[in-house]
């Protein structure tokens, strides 16, 4: 079930780092280098394999960019802001 705006809103101040468009949260983590960001990446799985669901991952050398979404409901939903509190 979709997250309503203000269910969305209420999520987000117990999410520091985390903003959203509407449809999906995103993150964006500095790390030191590219191989410090790809080690992170490797990090995620096992919360993400627990929860049976999975972040959108951007690698931009250092930045590693998250984006959570439930894609087949076109939006955010309860899944999005638990694996958000697990990353």
């Amino acid at each position: 079930m979709l997250l309503t705006h203000s269910e969305i809103e209420q999520a987000l101040r117990s999410l520091p780092g985390w903003s959203t468009d509407g449809k999906s949260l995103r993150r964006t983590y500095a790390l030191q280098g590219f191989a410090e960001a790809v080690a992170f990446v490797n990090q995620l799985v096992g919360p993400a394999e627990a929860q049976g669901h999975h972040p959108d991952v951007a690698i931009s050398y250092n930045r590693v960019t998250l984006s959570l979404t439930t894609h087949d409901v076109g939006g955010l939903t309860a899944k999005d802001i638990a694996l958000a509190r697990c990353l």
